[in-house]
């Protein structure tokens, strides 16, 4: 048995007759020396894993190697370089490991040649033109094409290109392990075809990589040169920053909550991922600036003084008592519980009674920002809630752009004009204030625009509107009405000398020592050049007379001090003042009766006129009344027909006309049945009502007074009529504590609970009957008429049935009633 020395081989393919290079470490003298010793042959054995040579025993190698031959022994810096031919396969049967040498004994063994010198040169030919294929795709290729060609077998192709095919060691020993010629030649190629496959996967992947995410990658790589040259930029000119880094801060310093957070990085990822010519870049930026633009946190403000908000109030406002009391009233709550409390406020009064100007003075005296949003004409649900950014032109809702304006996330926010929200196919924007103005939801109240919940609870709202009737009632149970009436004469004299006539003047460029302006032509000013419950026509007014008054000036010279009486007012504001509605002369005939109507720009009269004629029945109401008003003038009419139980109003062969002036001029609500009443009673008696006396009040078929609204607007209308005289609902009574007292005070204001109380303090005449419900005169008819039967058949023979009727029509003889005819 021969014993030759072991050259340990590693993660290399061995196989017999391959002329092999091998580096391995620095072969000592004494190695080198015995493989001349061997005529230089030694044993290259394979290892299942990498050790060092002194370690090694018989387990640490496979078992099978290869007898070689050294051709020659080259020196390198890293090492030595052996380059040897293989001979034939051996088996390893003994392994002596000494201090220098590594040697074995082997036994031979044959292989076995199972193929055909064609079959193997045919194999051969496909393995070089797959492997040339692969080499094409492969960086440094070509030299591998260019070795291939001196490839003449199968082992020479194996133990070549066997290294590079991604094979396990074992993978490797068994191409060595086997015997048939045949079999390794179908390892290779099974391997080769592996390889193969894994490379035209690489090639497919790297074809998708380039037409999907090749301009991804290279925008990526663009990006980032462009972000270092941003960054040696930024060191040259520190205020030169880039969007990201920009937008960043904004975002970090908005210290917005956790998902608005998200939202926003989300935004900026894409708005950068976005090209410069991409729509959806514009409306990203704009979403990132308005989101950087919005307060998320609470800024601190002064704890509101109660004297000073007094001041702030009274110095702004004339009169109001009642709005400004219950202001005080939310600021000391606001203040002792150190947070936003209370009923979103609805200030409800006719135009210029200072609804709006309000808020203002509000924000100032909490110390916080004011921003108003008006409301009037708003159709579309998105302009309070905003439009999704998936539209073209998306925006926030008119709330949250007032937000963002504001500053804060706290301001005093006047919604105006809520009343004239209007309905459409676009949604219901009313519905889309509830959640606005509801304390227990606006805590996380969500812009479509900004599509994530922004806190309005800290909010001040405050609303406004004209009239409280078309607000739909959902939206008006969340809110608190404060009625404004309308300003007294005494008022608006007050209001136009202490602030409108002052501004007027320094918008006019007209000093104090220039004007001078009596309180008798003020008074004429508020009287017969204004019709209003509030004072923006007075002020429209006094404009015009300072702006007549700085021409004269001009041309007069500054030195010029004009003085402008009750008789001069003609000369500057014309000789057409506003015709108002004065009560009749006392001449009037029956059937006529001033009441007292609501308008939005304060209260009126009207008159009522009746008048009977020759007809057949027919009942004509004129004047463009409402369908309310139509009503009432029916319930007046079948209450009269019912009033008079005892005597017979044949209406059958008379038409009644209902009239009401100024017939271009719409009229409706639920105020006029007494006075349609009282006017029907009087065309029926004959009796004239005195024109100096007003009433207003709904009735009922049952004769009683209901109650009705607008009242300081109505008693203020009749002193302004020349009214001495004011029949009221009895329930209103409560209402008189809101009208001013220099109007109560020159009124007589008689509380009614009938329209029988009506009848006898407007034409002095008693109709006991109206006095009490119709139900119980009902009742009591049929009493009366069952105990007259029972007397009458009491008596002495029979009567015919003329005879009993007799009595009651004797009986209404002496009790005096007139029958109408």
């Amino acid at each position: 048995m021969k014993t030759y020395m072991i050259i340990p081989v590693y993660d290399t393919v061995i196989l017999p007759d391959v002329d092999y290079q091998l580096g391995i470490s620095d072969l000592t003298d004494d190695e080198k020396s015995r493989i001349k010793i061997d005529n230089n042959r030694v044993l290259l054995m394979p290892l299942k894993e990498s050790k060092e040579r002194t370690s090694l025993t018989m387990e640490d190698f496979y078992g099978l190697g290869v007898e070689a031959e050294v051709l020659e022994l080259r020196e390198t810096p890293k090492g030595t370089r052996i380059h040897a031919q293989t001979r034939e396969k051996v088996r390893l049967t003994d392994l002596n490991v000494g201090d220098t040498l590594l040697e074995g004994s082997f036994e031979s063994l044959e292989e076995v040649s199972d193929i055909t010198v064609k079959a193997e040169q045919n194999l051969l030919d496909d393995l070089k033109k797959m492997t040339t294929e692969i080499a094409t795709h492969i960086q440094g290729g070509e030299l591998a094409i260019q070795y291939i060609k001196g490839i003449h077998s199968i082992n020479e192709y194996g133990a070549a290109f066997c290294q590079f095919f991604d094979m396990s060691q074992d993978e490797k020993y068994h191409l060595l392990s086997t015997d048939s010629l045949k079999e390794r030649g179908l390892l290779i190629e099974e391997a080769l075809r592996k390889f193969k496959g894994s490379i035209d996967l690489q090639l497919d992947l790297d074809k998708r990589y380039n037409e999907t995410e090749g301009v991804t990658y290279k925008r990526q790589a663009i990006r980032k040169q462009m972000g270092m040259l941003q960054k040696e930029l930024e060191s040259m000119d520190p205020n030169s920053a880039s969007e990201e880094d920009e937008y960043r801060k904004k975002i970090e310093a908005a210290d917005m909550p956790e998902e608005a957070r998200k939202e926003a990085d989300r935004a900026l990822h894409r708005y950068l991922e976005s090209q410069p010519t991409d729509p959806e870049r514009s409306v990203l930026e704009s979403y990132l600036d308005f989101m950087t633009s919005l307060k998320w946190k609470l800024d601190p403000t002064p704890v509101p003084d109660l004297a000073n908000a007094r001041k702030i109030l009274d110095r702004d406002h004339y009169g109001l008592k009642k709005v400004k009391d219950r202001i005080i009233q939310q600021i000391a709550v606001m203040t002792l519980k150190k947070s936003q409390s209370g009923s979103i406020l609805l200030l409800v009064g006719a135009p210029g009674t200072g609804k709006t100007s309000m808020g203002k003075s509000i924000a100032e005296a909490l110390g916080r920002k004011y921003v108003r949003i008006s409301l009037g004409g708003v159709r579309d649900e998105a302009e309070i809630r905003g439009h999704r950014r998936t539209y073209v032109g998306a925006m926030p809702g008119r709330i949250m752009e007032g937000i963002k304006r504001s500053g804060s996330m706290n301001p005093v926010v006047v919604l105006d004009e809520v009343d004239k929200l209007a309905q459409s196919f676009q949604g219901d924007p009313a519905s889309a204030l509830l959640e606005v103005l509801d304390p227990e939801q606006n805590n996380t109240f969500t812009d479509h625009y900004l599509n994530v919940p922004y806190d309005l609870s800290n909010v001040f709202f405050i609303c406004t509107a004209n009239t409280y009737d078309t607000i739909p009632g959902p939206l008006l149970d969340r809110m608190e009405v404060i009625q404004l009436p309308g300003y007294t004469p005494f008022e608006k004299l007050q209001i136009a000398k202490q602030y409108l006539m002052p501004r007027a003047m320094e918008d006019a460029g007209i000093t104090k020592k220039q004007l001078h302006i009596s309180q008798g032509a003020m008074k004429k000013i508020i009287d017969s050049y204004t019709m209003e419950a509030g004072v923006r026509g007075l002020k429209k007014q006094l404009d015009i007379l300072c702006r007549h008054a700085a021409t004269e000036i001009v041309e007069k010279g500054d030195d010029q001090i004009l003085s402008v009486k009750e008789a001069d007012l003609g000369k500057y504001l014309g000789n057409k003042p506003i015709p108002h509605d004065r009560i009749l002369k006392p001449s009037t005939r029956e059937g006529v009766v001033t009441g007292l109507a609501w308008t939005q720009a304060g209260g009126e009269i009207l008159f009522i006129e009746t008048s009977v004629m020759p007809g057949n029945g027919k009942i004509i109401i004129t004047g463009q009344l409402g369908d309310v008003m139509k009503e009432s003038a029916e319930i007046a009419l079948s209450l009269l027909k019912s009033s008079f139980l005892n005597k017979k109003l044949d209406f059958s062969d008379k038409d009644i006309h209902i009239h009401v002036p100024e017939g271009a001029v719409p009229k409706d609500g639920p105020s006029a049945g007494v006075t349609l009443f009282t006017a029907l009673v009087s065309l029926v008696t004959g009796k004239r009502v005195d024109p100096h006396l007003a009433m207003t009040g709904e009735i009922s078929l049952r004769g009683q007074v209901l109650p009705i609204g607008g009242l300081p607007e109505k008693l203020m209308a009749a002193q302004r009529a020349g009214v001495r005289k004011v029949l009221i609902p009895k329930d209103n009574v409560r209402d008189l504590e809101d009208v001013p007292k220099e109007v109560t005070s020159s009124l007589e204001i008689v509380p009614v609970d009938t329209v029988g109380d009506v009848i006898h303090e407007a034409l002095g005449i008693s109709l006991p009957r109206l006095n009490r419900p119709l139900f119980d005169i009902a009742d009591e008819t049929a009493k009366s008429r069952t105990e007259e039967k029972e007397r009458e058949s009491s008596k002495d023979g029979a009567e015919n049935l003329s005879d009993k009727k007799a009595p009651a029509q004797e009986t209404g003889k002496k009790a005096g009633k007139k029958t109408w005819r």
